[in-house]
């Protein structure tokens, strides 16, 4: 029996309830604060593994026009609970010192796996106001360059030693995340130059947009709670980056494209980006686990990116993976199998 798609309307559940529990937290404190936290570090694994079904495909060309008002929701959800959770964390709540660590935590994984998974989504869009929306998100998480960087750098040289977001074999996530983020910050405003150069486009140029947002959500911050809110700002910020430089490291980690006789790189396939099969988070990130689809089909809606089988799939649920390529040495020997068969190996 073919296995069914998963309905659109599990993804809308999967993503957006974390944000009722966590705005809850802010405000009720104790248990709400504790759910919103366990639902992302805890739950979303434990379902998964405790119901091991793999969601099937979604028929070739079917449209989900409904799938852009979840991303939306999502994006909205992102750009009122930022400014919350800062009064919550650096303002005067009536939070204990472990309650707001909790909702900070919280709140950072939620940005980092689910707001980046829809602005992600958003970016590719060719609504302008979705894309914009993309960019607002990823501008008050102080990377609005991941828009630039993502469409025009990533997807033209993934897995290559041109992408500064595929990891190369052997190095680990902690040289990786800073060379990664400069080197994105570098290469994307370069190839927005070059685009402008190109097409002869005027008017501000994006990363003005981006340094000037970042900068305007952290006076937000500073509004809302002072220095402390700032730095609250700022560090949510970093978490929910840290969150999204796992996921660029670990799907595609090790995995290169062979260079031909002419000197270009083989056309990206399936075989250059990780991939996980696990529902429920699957159904939380918007099908960011099916990689490989995206990479072939990056227009395509997220409720209908398919997963190939024979495709390279990790077995573990993506923020296990994640977890654990905090930890190199671990990360290295659970990997080395799985290079072996897909990858380069580890010099």
């Amino acid at each position: 029996m073919t296995a069914k798609p998963l309905p659109l309307i599990l993804f809308a559940l999967a993503a957006l309830l974390p944000v009722p529990l966590l705005a809850a937290g802010v405000w009720l404190g104790g248990i709400w604060v504790w759910a919103g936290f366990l639902y992302m570090a805890a739950l979303v694994i434990l379902l998964d593994q405790l119901v091991p079904y793999v969601a099937g495909d979604a028929p070739e060309g079917a449209e989900f026009p409904a799938g852009d008002v979840v991303l939306v929701a999502v994006g909205l959800s992102h750009l009122a609970l930022m400014p919350l959770a800062v009064w919550a964390v650096a303002g005067p709540s009536a939070l204990g010192t472990g309650e707001k660590l909790l909702l900070f935590l919280g709140c950072g994984y939620w940005m980092g796996q689910v707001a980046h998974p829809a602005a992600h989504e958003l970016i590719h869009r060719g609504n302008r106001w979705l894309f914009r929306l993309g960019v607002a998100i990823y501008t008050s998480l102080l990377i609005g360059h991941h828009a630039s960087a993502h469409r025009l750098v990533h997807h033209r040289a993934v897995a290559t030693p041109e992408d500064p977001s595929s990891a190369a074999p052997g190095i680990s996530f902690w040289r990786f995340a800073p060379r990664s983020w400069w080197g994105s910050f570098r290469a994307g405003w370069a190839a927005e130059d070059a685009l402008r150069a190109r097409v002869g486009r005027g008017g501000v140029h994006p990363y003005h947009v981006y340094l000037g947002g970042a900068v305007a959500f952290v006076g937000l911050g500073a509004l809302i709670a002072g220095w402390a809110g700032a730095l609250v700002w700022v560090g949510l910020a970093a978490h929910a980056q840290v969150q999204m430089a796992l996921a660029d490291y670990v799907q595609h980690y090790g995995l290169r494209r062979a260079r031909l006789a002419d000197g270009r790189y083989e056309p990206v396939a399936d075989r250059h980006s990780w991939n996980t099969p696990h529902w429920f988070s699957s159904a939380m990130m918007l099908n960011a686990p099916r990689h490989s689809d995206h990479h072939a089909h990056p227009n395509r809606p997220y409720p209908a990116l398919r997963l190939d089988k024979d495709a390279p799939m990790l077995p573990w649920p993506l923020p296990v993976a994640c977890a654990m390529a905090l930890l190199p040495r671990l990360w290295r020997r659970r990997m080395k199998p799985l290079l072996a068969r897909w990858g380069t190996p580890e010099t």
